[in-house]
């Protein structure tokens, strides 16, 4: 098969490191793959993009800003030379514009967003009309799936496949230099993109609180800033705390694995998440992981060594830390949730539309409710 992934930029973000290993994937197994994007490539994928060439994934992004128009050209292009025989469209605006082209191979639309993103109406207007032009839609969340079922209505195939990980590389990953020059530093990382829903502040301020008691350890934030203002916010709470000596604040990395392996602690305080691949991660290296109690989380409540705390309150996400500094590492069973798991399923959800033999009888929000706890 000829399999067109479409993102909306490349970067390092959950839809994008997803398509990424997909396509790496399929292509291991054998299947022509090519990405394209409506927005060019930002500079921290960069790493992204050298594995891709080296599995032999097409690249195909536009070389500068597009509009409405120019993105759907250059969408257009793209297929015309790639000639896919299924498109997978990831998030909501990759997806509606490709289906907006005339004629195109079938498309699979995964839904990867934490929120309702049809709560906006125009989008779900635009869904309404274009809902017939995805062959599947996928979301990486039941949550998904019913906020779809919901807000658009019924559709012929909605179906969940959660995110994976590349378990051999988190689990085995050489460990980084350590950040900090002094041997006796316990390093608590997070990583995420510098937006609210991410909860820096909430770490900062529990943070203050670990220093009273661990006060050689080390706060250490990675992740593309999307938001300045956020990311100035939290810089600005560093300060007016007296942290600056014990929290940096970096961008987006790509040796997230060996950087795990030296870390103490993962911690991810997200006001919300579909499923999430950076906890994944954590998950998979085996370091003890300090989270929030919301529903993309709760697969992994009885895990050893992770801890689902309320991360709004600064006394209790701060002794959730501390005991997280001396827990040991763990290994985790992550069946079902690697991604060779992952891509399979969209193997075979691509084989079954490209066979043209159909996926699923038309499926009701009341029929996703009644099946959702065999999932």
């Amino acid at each position: 098969m000829r399999i067109l992934q479409v993102v909306y930029a490349p970067r390092l973000s959950g839809a994008e490191i997803l398509a990424k290993g997909l396509a790496i994937q399929h292509r291991e197994s054998g299947h022509d793959v090519c990405i394209t994007s409506m927005q060019p490539q930002l500079a921290d994928f960069d790493h992204s993009r050298g594995e891709l060439a080296a599995a032999g994934v097409q690249c195909d992004f536009p070389d500068a800003p597009l509009g409405r128009v120019g993105r759907l050209k250059h969408l257009w292009r793209c297929i015309r030379r790639f000639r896919p025989d299924i498109i997978i469209a990831h998030a909501t605006l990759a997806a509606l514009y490709v289906r907006l082209l005339p004629g195109v191979a079938p498309v699979v639309y995964v839904m990867h967003s934490g929120s309702n993103d049809f709560a906006n109406p125009k989008l779900k207007w635009a869904e309404r009309m274009l809902s017939h032009r995805a062959k599947v839609v996928v979301g990486v969340s039941p949550q998904n799936t019913r906020d779809y079922l919901r807000e658009v209505g019924p559709h012929p195939c909605v179906t969940v496949i959660p995110n994976g990980v590349d378990l051999p590389r988190f689990e085995n990953a050489a460990p980084a230099p350590a950040f900090d020059v002094s041997s006796t530093s316990r390093q608590i990382v997070q990583l995420g993109r510098y937006v609210v829903d991410k909860g820096h502040l909430e770490t900062i301020h529990a943070f203050e609180i670990v220093l009273q008691h661990e006060p050689d350890a080390r706060l250490v934030f990675y992740g593309v800033v999307e938001s300045l203002a956020y990311h100035d916010m939290a810089m600005n709470l560093v300060h007016r705390l007296n942290l600056a000596d014990r929290v940096t604040l970096c961008g987006p990395v790509s040796n997230v694995a060996s950087i795990l392996q030296t870390s103490h602690v993962f911690a991810m305080p997200s006001h919300m998440e579909a499923h999430s691949i950076g906890f994944l991660e954590a998950l998979a290296s085996g370091i003890p992981v300090v989270a929030s109690r919301i529903a993309a989380f709760e697969f992994a409540r009885d895990f050893a060594g992770v801890s689902l705390v309320d991360t709004m309150n600064p006394s209790t996400y701060a002794r959730a830390l501390l005991d997280a500094l001396h827990a040991p590492r763990s290994h985790r069973a992550l069946d079902g949730y690697t991604l060779r798991d992952t891509a399979e399923r969209y193997l075979k959800i691509a084989q079954t539309v490209f066979d043209g033999d159909g996926i699923a009888e038309s499926l009701s929000l009341h029929d996703w409710q009644r099946n959702e706890s065999s999932m």
